[in-house]
């Protein structure tokens, strides 16, 4: 039984870890062909040899590159388009959420740099050449990660990161509108808190932890496979009527601050607003 993309082929950019690596996964799973894209090669390696083992050779290859740098993400299209003969999703994942990140007051400016050079302009870039691939192959899909604090804010302060979030959904929306006849849909996903080693490393405390947690109606950190699984409906023909969506995969977190039955989620903090 055909899978749900296949035929397709896909570049995912944050691929050693995380929502990268459990959609690299499932992409090859349901059909398609992936290129791995990261900073960290030896991940990216290790992304690509758990598909390479389970599923046969040839469905995935390993990229080192900084989304950052515009040349290396125009070698990432060319590469998938050289091997695989097309580009028919992007998935623009790669991000960075620094453990300096703070307010507005002590977020140092190479920090505030930093993170817009990886989550902003990375993925301008990557919309941009994939733009160029799929023109050429009649259109596609780009799924570009935000998250849940672009649409209400972080408790934990990280400005930087929480900016440059609510530029790619900024982004994703002008994009979904402005190609949207060419047949190239843009979606960005909004995940909300998961146990993932860049947030866990970021709330580095059960305090920070407990912050976070407290908002999630749900009660618990998101698993990345759920994430993934969000993608894999963007990426596929399921959601050819999709396109310019905040699309919420967040335990309920940006609908609600409570559970359905009004009790909070979790111990508040005492000095809940200087948290």
């Amino acid at each position: 039984m055909p899978g749900r993309l296949s035929g397709k082929v896909a570049i995912v950019t944050g691929a050693a870890s995380g929502i990268g690596l459990e959609t690299s996964v499932l992409f090859v799973k349901e059909g398609a062909k992936v290129i791995c894209a990261d900073l960290n090669e030896e991940g990216a390696k290790k992304t690509a040899a758990r598909i390479a083992a389970t599923y046969g050779e040839g469905l995935a290859i390993a990229v080192k590159v900084d989304v950052s740098k515009e040349d290396q993400i125009k070698n990432v299209v060319d590469l998938a388009v050289e091997k695989f003969g097309k580009l028919s999703i992007m998935f623009n994942n790669a991000g960075v959420m620094h453990p300096e990140d703070d307010n507005a007051l002590t977020t140092e400016e190479r920090i505030w740099d930093l993170t817009m050079g990886i989550n902003v302009k990375g993925v301008w870039y990557g919309c941009k050449h994939a733009i160029i691939a799929m023109r050429k192959s009649g259109g596609g899909s780009i799924i570009n990660t935000a998250s849940f604090v672009a649409l209400m804010g972080a408790a934990t302060p990280q400005l930087a990161y929480t900016a440059s979030k609510g530029a790619v959904l900024a982004m994703t929306r002008e994009l979904a509108i402005v190609h949207a006849r060419e047949n190239i849909r843009f979606n960005s996903l909004c995940p909300g808190p998961l146990r993932t080693p860049l947030l866990m490393d970021f709330l580095n405390t059960e305090e920070k932890k407990t912050r976070r947690l407290v908002h999630v109606p749900q009660g618990r950190f998101g698993e990345a496979i759920e994430q993934a699984y969000g993608v894999l409906f963007l990426a596929s023909d399921e959601s050819s009527y999709v396109t310019g969506t905040d699309f919420r995969v967040d335990g309920g977190i940006a609908s609600a601050y409570v559970t359905p039955e009004g009790e909070p989620t979790g111990p508040v903090p005492k000095n809940f607003a200087d948290q």
